[in-house]
């Protein structure tokens, strides 16, 4: 009777856990530290320049909506343009209370330029030298109409509009050195000696402002000889309204030539600002692309020479039983582990620089998360392409071929 022999134990792979996958992969971080930070960083700086460039973008953009929001985006401005013949226009002196009656107009000032009325600190300084600046008759419901702040003193009212009073903006109270508003403090206006009663803080909706000397609508035409035609109006809609008064302001103001009107609405300039800042983000964001492309390619650079400096030890583990598999799964979590360590401090760094800058110039931080999650994202697929190709080699490697190697 022949006796029967039990059959073989067929041997299987032993199998790795998810857990044990990264514990192995990580192998390679641990026993060389100063290279994997080095290949780390490059992936970090990348990250960091695209997740700041988009935080300092997003920081800016939610500081220019909150300026609109305080300021509002109803403001609506007509000025005269050009005649048929090329000349300079005028609004009538009817421009005003025409403007005020249309439906939808909540509010109407105006300022009148005084190209004559030059403005000095003193009677010594040269005609030539007059820094830029202008000088306008300015309504007293200015201010409120244009949303400017006081930096120190007073607006004009009914009463100093009629006396020899002037209101300077942030750029004409620095070039005069004029630091404070007060009877102690004046000007030379047209000539004549003006006291400073207030300085305006910059006024981000009427930057030609900002560099003016500001008198009372009465006391120019008394004193300095200005016509009162005006030559910036400036009105406040209801918000629901103002394309509709938009395009009724030409023709109201100047029935009689309204070509010659131009109307323009300043929140348009700055949306107009931040799309050309947008634009910049753009090239930003390519750059730091490319510093990405070159973080990956040493991380690919890293994971080669890994390889070939471990032929031993990934001949000893295939002899022990490991899989191309478990070799190629072995190199490519070590890359991803590489990359997202690079990301994850590229993501904190990119967030930093962002709150210091947003704290520097007074913004709200504002990083947006798909800013955060895309650029780890992106790592870990820099991570698996730089890594693919020296996993798949580690992986083709016999066992006798690597143990050979010396």
């Amino acid at each position: 009777m022949t006796a029967t022999l039990p059959a073989p134990d067929v041997l299987r792979p032993a199998r790795l856990r998810p857990a044990d996958v990264v514990r192995v992969g990580a192998v390679g971080l641990r026993t060389r530290p100063l290279r994997a930070f080095l290949s780390a960083l490059g992936i970090a700086i990348g990250i960091a320049a695209m997740v700041a460039v988009v935080g300092i973008s997003s920081s800016s953009r939610a500081d220019l909506d909150r300026a609109l929001a305080a300021l509002g985006t109803n403001l609506l401005t007509v000025s005269p343009g050009s005649t048929l013949t090329g000349g300079q226009a005028q609004l009538p002196s009817s421009a005003e209370p025409m403007v005020a009656g249309i439906d939808g107009v909540e509010s109407v000032s105006a300022v009148g330029r005084l190209p004559d009325a030059k403005v000095y600190r003193t009677d010594r300084i040269p005609d030539v030298q007059t820094n830029g600046l202008a000088t306008y008759a300015a309504r007293t419901s200015l201010r409120s109409a244009v949303g400017a702040e006081l930096a120190d003193g007073a607006w004009l009212n009914a009463a100093t509009a009629r006396y020899p009073a002037v209101v300077l903006g942030a750029a004409a109270a620095d070039r005069l050195g004029v630091s404070h508003a007060g009877e102690d403090t004046r000007v030379l206006v047209g000539g004549r000696w003006f006291t400073v009663v207030g300085i305006l803080e910059r006024a981000a909706l009427a930057p030609e402002l900002d560099a003016a000397a500001l008198i009372g609508w009465p006391v120019a035409e008394r004193e300095l000889g200005f016509d009162g035609h005006a030559t910036t109006v400036y009105t406040r809609s209801a918000e629901a309204r103002v394309e509709s008064v938009r395009e009724l302001l030409g023709a109201t103001a100047n029935p009689e030539a309204p070509s010659e009107v131009e109307v323009s609405r300043p929140s348009d300039a700055l949306a107009a600002q931040r799309a050309a800042g947008e634009a910049f983000t753009g090239l930003l964001l390519g750059l730091g692309a490319v510093a990405l492309l070159v973080g990956g390619v040493g991380v690919a650079n890293t994971m080669v020479i890994s390889v070939l400096e471990r032929r031993a030890e990934i001949g000893l583990r295939r002899s022990l039983g490991a899989t191309r598999g478990q070799i190629r799964g072995q190199f490519l979590t070590e890359s991803l582990l590489l990359s997202a360590l690079g990301g994850a401090g590229g993501a904190l760094l990119g967030l930093a620089v962002t709150a210091g800058y947003a704290l520097y110039q007074g913004w709200p931080t504002a990083v947006p998360a798909w800013a955060l999650a895309g650029g780890v994202a992106a790592t870990l697929v820099i991570g698996g392409l730089a890594g693919l190709y020296p996993a798949l080699r580690a992986a083709r490697l016999s066992p006798t071929e690597a143990l050979a190697t010396p």
